[in-house]
């Protein structure tokens, strides 16, 4: 487990977070269709906060593609970075999921957040925000549509529908099991929607959420427990 400080100079204010965010967002790469689903790695990253105590816990799960199975597993604490303020949320997160990151021993390969990329108020959440400082490609699959709208996807799994920002399409809802709430799929950095959506699908053959979210979840979590109850 590695032990991370806040970096110096990092963003103490939401002025000073958004224009970070105005910096880096043009660096966000839309064009490439990045790795087939099923090859190679795909790393989960998730993170759990003990507020009272000021600690976030962030872990990073590499699975095969092809079998789904944990290559390998590192876990970062931290102190909470970053006071919480709506559509600002990766700079509570990013220091502790980049070190992290850093402590695996092999190519994290796709990287897949629980959270957003280009759904997102300005279009830069933390899957973006994460591949531009990374360089690898990214994709956001989130729990809940945040801010956009969305017509019901078809009942089969498999079946899509636009996220929007009025007419604007920032992502999809993608149906990962039949008849159960679709997740909500974005690009971050380096990879296409459809491929992000494909991805997705490769990566939930029998629950709602990615096995790489449920395995980075499960591990995020229980480092906190073993650092606050220590």
């Amino acid at each position: 487990m590695t032990t991370v400080r806040i970096p110096a100079g990092w963003p103490a204010t939401e002025e000073q977070a958004l224009v970070v965010q105005d910096e880096l967002r043009g660096k966000v790469v839309l064009d490439e269709t990045g790795p087939p689903p099923g090859t190679g790695h795909v790393t989960g990253v998730d993170v759990a906060y003990d507020d009272e105590r000021d600690v976030v816990a962030a872990a990073a799960v590499v699975l095969d593609a092809a079998t789904l199975d944990v290559v390998a597993e590192a876990t970062a604490i931290g102190q909470i970075s970053f006071p919480y303020v709506p559509g600002l949320l990766a700079f509570r997160e990013i220091p502790t999921v980049l070190a992290a990151l850093d402590a695996l021993p092999c190519d994290p390969g796709l990287v897949v957040c629980d959270g957003y990329g280009l759904a997102h108020p300005r279009r830069f959440g933390l899957a973006a925000h994460l591949g531009v400082l990374t360089g690898l490609p990214t994709i956001g699959v989130a729990k809940n549509p945040f801010a956009f709208t969305y017509d019901d996807p078809a009942t089969p799994r498999g079946s899509t529908s636009p996220l929007l920002a009025g007419t604007e399409e920032v992502g999809r809802a993608l149906r990962t099991r039949d008849a159960v709430k679709p997740v909500f799929v974005s690009v971050g950095h380096r990879v296409t929607l459809d491929n992000a959506c494909a991805h997705t699908l490769a990566l939930t053959p029998d629950y709602r959420l990615p096995e790489s979210t449920r395995r980075a979840d499960s591990l995020c979590r229980r480092a906190l427990r073993d650092t606050t109850e220590s």
